[in-house]
């Protein structure tokens, strides 16, 4: 009964903290917590539903077409070598992004967060051949290190934050290891290669 009800909560870390959706939180608590928050509520919808567009319903529709033609379950596809097309995929959807908000005159530290989301895609395929690095933990060390690199530009202490965002962390890095997608080494680099990205792409802008 117990091991049951662990392998149910991780599970459920995976869905609620999948890397899809980490981009969309990132731009909520942007939108919450700096003065961005005096927009209209109709332009930071707007954007909401851009991002979203861009980082969770093409990138998944497309990549639910390629299981789907390949005959493979969600399981099948995660095996190392059949990620490749799904970063691809993902790349491609962030750069197009990048590139629409660009056109749109969004400002540099909003860019910030996509740029290190499609840094941290384009380094996960690149080790790809050689280790299936966690996206999820890829995804979770990008928030902390773009905690880290916000607190460095607008000077606030991130203490309470960072600690609960290091907890969170700790717990989709473990479901991972529970549901057996993952070793120990996957999701250490993993949160390694996303918090340097996290960092660098918020901090140089």
């Amino acid at each position: 009964m117990n091991n049951r009800i662990l392998v149910l909560s991780a599970q459920v870390f995976s869905v609620l903290f999948s890397p899809f959706y980490l981009p969309v939180v990132a731009f909520v608590a942007l939108l919450w917590f700096s003065y961005l928050n005096l927009l209209p509520l109709g332009y930071k919808a707007a954007l909401l539903a851009m991002v979203y567009a861009f980082t969770v319903v093409l990138p998944r529709l497309a990549i639910y077409a390629y299981r789907r033609v390949n005959g493979w379950t969600r399981h099948e596809l995660g095996r190392r070598e059949r990620r490749l097309v799904p970063y691809v995929i993902s790349i491609i959807s962030y750069g197009a992004l990048l590139r629409l908000m660009q056109h749109l005159h969004i400002p540099a530290y909003g860019r910030s967060i996509i740029w290190g989301a499609l840094l941290l895609e384009i380094i996960c395929a690149l080790i790809n051949p050689f280790l299936k690095i966690s996206t999820h933990a890829a995804a979770m060390g990008g928030i902390i290190g773009a905690l880290i690199g916000f607190s460095q530009h607008y000077a606030f202490d991130p203490t309470g934050w960072l600690c609960l965002c290091v907890l969170l962390s700790g717990c989709v890095c473990s479901s991972r290891l529970i549901l057996r997608q993952h070793t120990l080494p996957d999701v250490g680099w993993g949160t390694l290669v996303g918090l340097i990205c996290g960092f660098v792409c918020v901090f140089i802008n």
